[in-house]
């Protein structure tokens, strides 16, 4: 897990390494646990990983925006957003990190 940006691949090795099981059966429970996370949102419901942070989804109202190319007022359509709200615990250890 080095490097700016942590994959889908960074995940199984750590859990493979942690956890011992095979690499085949940690990409599965990577893309399982991930796969149970979008179909929550995908439903509306909120995510909510206890230390780390909460995913919500929130419904955006139509309202009038511009056109950055020609300043021309456009509608924006309504839709729905996914929110993350990081953990007290979460915000604290990254304070931490950057402290050091």
């Amino acid at each position: 897990m080095n490097g700016a940006t942590l994959t889908r691949a960074d995940l199984c090795e750590a859990v493979h390494e942690e956890v011992g099981l095979t690499r085949q059966d940690c990409a599965g429970l990577v893309e399982r646990t991930l796969d149970l996370v979008a179909n929550a949102l995908e439903d509306g419901e909120t995510v909510k990983l206890s230390g780390f942070g909460v995913f919500q989804v929130r419904s955006k109202r139509a309202r009038m925006g511009r056109n950055p190319k020609t300043g021309e007022p456009a509608e924006i359509e309504p839709r729905r957003v996914i929110g993350f709200r990081a953990s007290q615990v979460m915000k604290a250890r990254v304070e931490r990190a950057l402290a050091k």
